[in-house]
């Protein structure tokens, strides 16, 4: 499950997506706002995943998968996002989860097991934390059961609205950008709705490397 604290975030994670988000190649030229977001579990329960759907002027939707950290993650100095001070937790590194072994193992977890968002609890004024209903929905289209292979050093590359992540096993897609099409095939595909679609999208694609 996901723990969200009642919490003030210097700067906003709006603030920090619009500050990093022009730099990258799928962003385009408008300030987005938020219109969906999801989470995932860490099982170790160290690191905050969060994808977050933002939506530009003229309609088009971006993905933006995020990882919350403690502490630098060694190696990944070119996906640093930026950092973040959570007024509960303290400093936070915030890098973009394509490069976060973390969010990689959820993604093609939820993908090849059929695997969902995380449940949501959230603090309340007395420090309890209930549960609440999550408005993005995500769906893995695998079974359970299925191995999920090793992916602690990716490859990873962006070409035009998608990032592919290679891994010994595996190759991932996740889509910047919601509105292009996109071509299936026989790969397994993480579908997911937020507020305001009336079908479900493709978020992310797995396929097997032999």
């Amino acid at each position: 499950m996901a723990l969200i604290y009642q919490a003030e975030l210097t700067p906003t994670k709006t603030e920090l997506l619009n500050s990093w988000g022009p730099s990258q190649p799928w962003w385009g030229t408008d300030s987005n706002s938020p219109a969906g977001a999801y989470r995932f579990d860490d099982p170790a329960g160290e690191v905050g995943v969060e994808t977050h759907l933002l939506r530009s002027a003229a309609g088009r939707v971006l993905q933006v998968p995020l990882t919350y950290r403690s502490a630098p993650l060694p190696g990944a100095e070119s996906a640093l996002v930026g950092t973040m001070h959570h007024s509960v937790l303290g400093q936070r590194w915030i890098y973009d989860g394509c490069f976060d072994p973390v969010y990689l193992a959820a993604l093609a977890s939820a993908i090849l097991t059929g695997g969902q968002q995380a449940e949501l609890q959230v603090a309340g004024d007395d420090g309890a934390f209930r549960s609440r209903a999550a408005t993005t929905r995500v769906a893995g289209s695998g079974r359970s059961g299925r191995a999920v292979p090793d992916l602690s050093a990716p490859t990873v590359s962006t070409s035009g609205v998608a990032t592919t992540i290679r891994t010994a096993g595996l190759e991932l897609t996740v889509r910047r950008s919601l509105q292009d099409e996109i071509s299936i095939g026989a790969a397994d595909t993480l579908l997911g709705t937020w507020p305001g679609t009336e079908q479900p999208v493709v978020l992310a694609l797995a396929l097997p490397v032999i």
